[in-house]
């Protein structure tokens, strides 16, 4: 069942109604026009989009992160209205469970009912099943927490609003220095995530002279013994973790127990908040990288989004920033058109905007969003594990390589 909810105040999820006077562009612009002077959705109907999203499965925390934060961003970038152009921006919501057959039928069946924009993909496999439908339907999509490199160039018509691999391996290869000659081993998930966090080390820390091998593992794994006594025994000089899901406090914990932190430099990204205190005292020797936290950045957009999150009761985390950009993204598609994709197409691509982690511009090329990244660590506070800001690595020291549309 799709949930339908139209936004307004993201606190309070609250619908406004419009006065029919303003400057278009602006809330409370004529109901029949799009900013641009094009004609819109008809007068008093509702802009559509389509959120397909993890709301459960493996990735639901990251899912609901980046929904509630969307909430968030599209409050921000309509000065708290809700709306475009005198039309209310009404979201379509549907779980996909981080299954690509489900997010294809979902995103079928929203495009189907007049939905232009289809946003969301917490999976990568979910992003990469998805695109094609965007490209085939001329629809606007734009892609969230999804890493997997292959969104970016992917079509005309698909955006992201996250980070892609290539700048997570960048902003390791960053940190690392000189890496010619060393010995890196992967250990990553047999996934569509998995496999691109090893191909961006390959080509990353590869193409800088490193020695590249990986140890895959089965996303539902449950016994880590095995790869973790290699990976002990193979003494690399670095081990890049690439892990998302449930089941990576027990990868960790063995990890841990099989002595691997003391036989190696590990570094793999930040995660959620919960899983800070699973690392235990082997949390403060690993180095981070990191796309987004608590404390990155502190702008006016930054404020606009932890103001945000605490009126819903949660929190800035590692997927907020996602939510809230493509809440910006979607507001800036629908100010160039209300329904002419092509449209939106043109107003994001050069588009330069602030986010709430810095500047922010997605390249013309092949649409990639180009972004700063950071580093951290982690230190005891009282009963609490809580990330420490390093470095600030700019947009461009991380950007990845352009990649031709298909």
């Amino acid at each position: 069942m799709s949930k339908r909810w139209s936004l307004a105040l993201a606190s309070s999820l609250i619908t406004l109604s419009l006065a029919a006077c303003g400057s278009p562009g602006q809330p409370g612009s004529a109901a029949n026009e799009t900013p641009g002077g094009g004609q819109g959705a008809a007068s008093g109907e509702p802009y559509k989009v389509g959120l397909v999203y993890s709301k459960s499965g493996p990735l639901a925390t990251y899912g609901e992160q980046y929904r509630q934060a969307l909430t968030v961003g599209i409050d921000y970038a309509t000065k708290g209205a809700g709306a475009v152009g005198g039309h209310k921006i009404e979201i379509s919501e549907q779980d996909d469970a981080g299954d690509p057959a489900k997010a294809v039928a979902a995103a079928t069946d929203l495009i189907g009912k007049g939905n232009k924009i289809i946003a969301g993909s917490t999976a990568s496999g979910v992003a990469l099943q998805v695109a094609p439908i965007a490209a085939d339907n001329k629809v606007l999509f734009i892609s969230g927490p999804a890493a997997v490199d292959a969104v970016t160039g992917a079509n005309k018509y698909t955006f992201r609003s996250g980070r892609q691999t290539w700048q997570d391996v960048a902003t390791a290869g960053a940190m690392l220095g000189d890496v010619s000659g060393k010995r890196i081993t992967v250990l990553a998930q047999d996934s569509a995530f998995g496999k691109a966090n090893i191909a961006a080390v390959t080509a990353v820390l590869g193409g800088k002279g490193g020695k590249v091998d990986s140890v895959a593992v089965p996303a539902a794994a449950t016994d880590f013994t095995p790869f973790a006594t290699k990976i002990k025994e193979s003494k690399p000089d670095l081990l890049f973790v690439a892990w998302a899901g449930t089941n990576a406090t027990a990868m960790w914990t063995t990890l841990e127990q099989q002595a691997v932190f003391d036989a190696t430099k590990v570094v793999t990204g930040l995660d959620i908040k919960p899983t800070h205190p699973l690392f235990g005292a082997a949390g403060t020797k690993i180095d981070f990288l990191s796309h987004f936290f608590d404390g990155a950045a502190d702008n006016a957009v930054y404020q606009a989004l932890d103001k945000g999150m605490k009126a819903q009761n949660a929190s800035v985390d590692l997927f907020t920033n996602d939510g809230f950009v493509a809440g910006q993204m979607i507001v800036h598609a629908l100010e160039a058109s209300g329904d002419d994709a092509d449209k939106m197409v043109a107003a994001l691509e050069g588009w330069k905007f602030e986010g709430p982690k810095g500047q922010m511009e997605i390249r013309a090329e092949d649409h990639a969003l180009l972004q700063p990244m950071f580093t951290a660590s982690l230190k005891k506070e009282g009963d609490n594990v809580v990330p420490v800001l390093g470095k600030t690595l700019d947009a461009a020291t991380v950007a990845p390589p352009v990649t031709p549309f298909k």
